[in-house]
């Protein structure tokens, strides 16, 4: 009974526990409250531009300074992100409205920016960057709005309101370059219900900002550092003239609104993205071309299947005069090991890696715990279960190179977590250099190059020893059929068992189901998009699984019908065909949705779209090569082979 008792007292600590959770909101952090008249802080995150891909961060330019400048400590993810979060001059209280205020030389004094600053500024005008603060973990947005042009809602005119992240630097009318010098900040706050006797308590719900481009003439600032806003028709923007001197005043005013938005479901107006509709079509036609082809395909080789083995057990006098065809024949050759096994099987291990991170990292998103509320998470868990998933790949390699007949586990094992990893960093080095070169804060700093490393080498790498170790030990795989010692002739093969044909042939399936998604997954990458739909995502996963599995099945038939039976190597190519029209894809998209002109970037983006390429092909490289081995095995155990 007190094993009884003890149990009891167990769980009851568990729902308290989980009852005490119930307060807590799992994406990002817990909410701030503020009292009137409280500072709510304002900080810059950096500078964008979806043309150069650089990121800046915000003192790169000639803005007010505060007289201290602190960066907040960053996350491993926000550091690759390239966001430098930083404090700011601007002076906001909560529910306390600001006309219009001089931000720096207090009280009225203009500031002077020399040649060198103004050219600096009007070239990240030309460039379109965006500048992007955050008002208690909120990113600033700007409001668009659109006159829908429906005809019988002419008369109430409705406006479709979008929302543009961070507020533009600047703009060009012809060949001239303005600054928007004036910002004027809306903030919502949510009054949060508290008991009669109490102040009350507000939580900041939505961060707006409208840019705007006032002469320093028109700014009339007195020596309070107060200054009035001239009325919007009369005033003339500020103009930068990139071969001079240019004198111009900072303001900013702040203007509160009561909104009844919750503070948990204050990031919604940035992820409402307009397009579920588009989603749920394209998951929709994936899983009905899914099912329908997995249909087709289940029955032609389960029914070819059954007719063959059938066949080949029959045992009768007329088989012996007969000739065998078919991959019967093969049967003495299937599994004889393939050439550079220790390659194949580190290639396997680091898809293997790959796919169980990738798995996690979507799982974990798909239930909220990395909203885009939590800078930087996703990029920081995505690292370090890269790392921790060594094990698993380490064993799959191990286990598979044992099978393959290797015996240098030691090599096997060091190159299993230095081939793809090694890859991936030289790409990503020779990028930071020129990221370097451009002065971006997009460039990994060298302590966090050196962290990775020592993660590389100090948590990966003995993760993958010690689960290779153990996959070697273990029984190999076992092989239903012997391998004969002379390795039999192969045919002379038709034009279409071509390994390239094979590869475009087998790419289709998978992208057709997945490039909808694709395409939210670029311009998240690209331009600066949040990209949150990780339940679609996960479903999308799942179908690319199973295309993939059926799809080399499929292939990894025929080649063997066609008496070939080097089918380790080409079914690990043949599978990651869709990495090639992920490649063809990238490169439509850089064509028609990126206006990106210049060298650096371009280079920034292709050398980031190979490696993308590069961990897809082994991803769904390695989901078929294991559904195409157990199909292999299970095919060769159902005959009897004398």
């Amino acid at each position: 009974s007190s094993r009884l008792q003890e149990r009891l007292r167990y769980t009851l600590g568990l729902l308290l526990l989980l009852q005490g959770t119930d307060s807590f909101y799992v994406p990002g952090v817990a909410p701030i409250n503020f009292h009137r008249n409280d500072l709510v802080e304002i900080k810059a995150v950096k500078l964008t531009s979806s043309r150069t891909q650089l990121p800046y961060e915000y003192y790169s330019l000639p803005f007010c300074r505060p007289t201290k400048i602190t960066y907040k400590a960053e996350n491993l993810g926000e550091v690759l992100r390239g966001d430098r979060i930083v404090n700011t001059p601007f002076q906001v209280s909560m529910n306390v409205e600001k006309k219009c205020e001089v931000l720096c030389n207090v009280p009225n004094k203009a500031v002077t920016l020399t040649v060198e600053k103004s050219k600096l500024i009007a070239e990240r005008i030309r460039e379109d960057y965006y500048v992007h603060l955050i008002a208690d973990n909120l990113p600033v947005a700007t409001r668009l709005e659109f006159y829908s042009s429906r005809e019988e809602e002419e008369k109430k005119k409705e406006k479709d309101v979008q929302f543009e992240h961070g507020y533009r630097l600047g703009f060009m009318d012809g060949n001239k370059f303005y600054l928007h010098n004036h910002l004027s900040f809306i903030l919502y706050y949510h009054r949060e219900d508290v008991e009669e006797s109490q102040e009350p308590t507000y939580r900041v719900v939505r961060f707006e900002v409208i840019p705007q481009s006032i002469k320093l003439e028109d700014l009339k600032a007195d020596e309070k550092s107060m200054c009035t806003l001239p009325e919007a028709t009369s005033s003339a923007p500020q103009e930068i003239d990139p071969s001079k001197e240019n004198q111009l005043l900072f303001t900013y005013s702040v203007h509160w609104e009561e909104s009844d938005i919750k503070w948990a479901s204050r990031w919604d107006t940035y992820l409402t993205m307009s397009d579920v509709q588009i989603h749920w079509f394209s998951i929709i036609n994936s899983v009905v071309v899914v099912f329908f082809l997995s249909g087709i395909l289940s029955m032609i080789i389960i029914r070819t299947l059954r007719k063959d083995i059938a066949n080949y057990n029959k045992e009768d006098d007329i088989e012996d005069t007969m000739e065998e065809s078919g991959w019967k024949l093969v049967h003495g050759d299937v599994f004889r090991p393939p050439q550079y096994p220790m390659i194949l099987s580190s290639l396997l291990g680091s898809g293997i890696q790959l796919f169980c991170m990738i798995l996690i990292v979507i799982f974990v998103a798909m239930l909220g715990m990395l909203s885009p509320s939590s800078r930087g998470a996703l990029m920081t868990t995505a690292c370090f279960l890269f790392m921790f998933m060594g094990v698993f790949g380490g064993f799959f390699a191990g286990r598979l190179y044992r099978t393959l007949k290797g015996h240098r586990w030691k090599k096997g094992a060091f190159c299993t977590a230095t081939l793809y990893p090694g890859v991936v960093f030289g790409i990503c080095f020779v990028l930071n250099c020129f990221i370097w070169g451009k002065h971006s804060s997009g460039a990994v700093p060298f302590p966090t190059m050196v962290a990775l490393l020592c993660m590389w080498f100090g948590i990966s790498l003995p993760l993958v020893y010690l689960g290779y170790y153990f996959g070697f030990r273990k029984q190999p795989y076992d092989n239903p059929v012997r391998t004969n010692q002379i390795p039999r002739q192969i045919p002379e093969q038709r034009w279409y068992m071509n390994k390239f044909v094979g590869i475009l042939m087998a790419g289709i399936l998978p992208f057709g189901a997945m490039f909808i998604e694709l395409f939210f997954i670029f311009s998240a990458i690209w331009e600066n998009q949040f990209y949150y739909l990780f339940g679609f995502l996960f479903l999308v996963f799942i179908i690319l699984v199973v295309s993939c599995s059926q799809i080399s099945i499929v292939m990894v038939y025929f080649q063997l019908c066609a008496e070939d039976y080097r089918w380790w190597w080409r079914t690990f190519l043949v599978s990651g065909g869709s990495a090639f029209y992920v490649l063809i894809y990238a490169v439509f998209y850089f064509v028609n949705k990126l206006d990106i002109v210049e060298f650096i970037p371009s280079l920034l983006y292709f050398g980031y779209t190979a490696l993308m390429v590069l961990s897809f092909w082994l991803l769904t490289g390695t989901i078929g090569f294991y559904a195409a081995y157990m199909f292999v095995r299970k095919i060769y155990a159902a005959v009897k082979i004398d």
